[in-house]
């Protein structure tokens, strides 16, 4: 397996800083689209992403925000928010992995936590040809609702049985869905996925998904 490499996405006027790991013969490409407050260290994701590499999947972990955004976002959580422009970075940085000589040969799937979910649906609607499949983890399905129904991907949204309220939410984008859309329920998981072998369940459930839609 290819080592972890820093890479710099030019993604709509703004540089980008990602973390891409590609394996031998990857037959597809997981692009991590993190939620609020979060960033490409996240270890939760970092998990996902080492269970996704070990079953020949290159995985992407970017930053949404510049650096500067980012400390800005810190004290008054302004962007974390801003579902429009969380789209308009996921979908530039689709865009500039389809163009990618190397890259722009992998099917693409997206990886969505808390806010960042839909920011991935927006960015399946506004690209059904590239993005082949999206995952939710404790994700906001439902901010994407006016998108919902022209996702084409296949969609599976995971959450933890103890995080009442974004389960509600989830049920809500679930049945706003046209497209192939299945609700995996974590058992004993709140929102963060802390409780013992919950994330590993998570992580599971997801790589089974692209491992399918890939």
């Amino acid at each position: 397996m290819d080592t972890p490499q820093t890479i710099v996405i030019d993604a709509a006027n703004v540089k980008l800083e990602g973390i891409l790991t590609v394996p031998q013969n990857a037959t597809g490409l997981v692009v991590f689209v993190h939620g609020s407050g979060s960033s490409r260290f996240s270890p939760r994701n970092h998990y996902v992403a080492n269970l996704l590499n070990q079953t020949g999947l290159a995985t992407l972990q970017f930053d949404l925000l510049t650096a500067e955004e980012n400390q800005v976002d810190e004290i008054t959580r302004e962007y974390r928010f801003d579902i429009d422009l969380l789209s308009q970075r996921t979908i530039a940085t689709v865009d500039w992995l389809s163009e990618h000589p190397e890259l722009g040969k992998l099917s693409i799937g997206l990886f969505g936590a808390s806010t960042g979910a839909a920011a991935a649906l927006n960015a399946a609607k506004a690209r059904p040809n590239e993005v082949e499949c999206v995952v939710s983890r404790g994700g906001r399905p439902d901010l994407a609702m006016e998108s919902l129904p022209e996702v084409l991907a296949p969609t599976l949204l995971i959450v933890g049985s103890y995080d009442h309220e974004v389960m509600q939410l989830n049920l809500l984008a679930q049945s706003a869905m046209q497209a192939k859309c299945e609700l995996k329920t974590v058992e004993g998981a709140t929102h963060l996925f802390e409780e013992p072998g919950t994330l590993q369940q998570a992580a599971t459930a997801a790589r089974d998904w692209f491992d399918t839609y890939l």
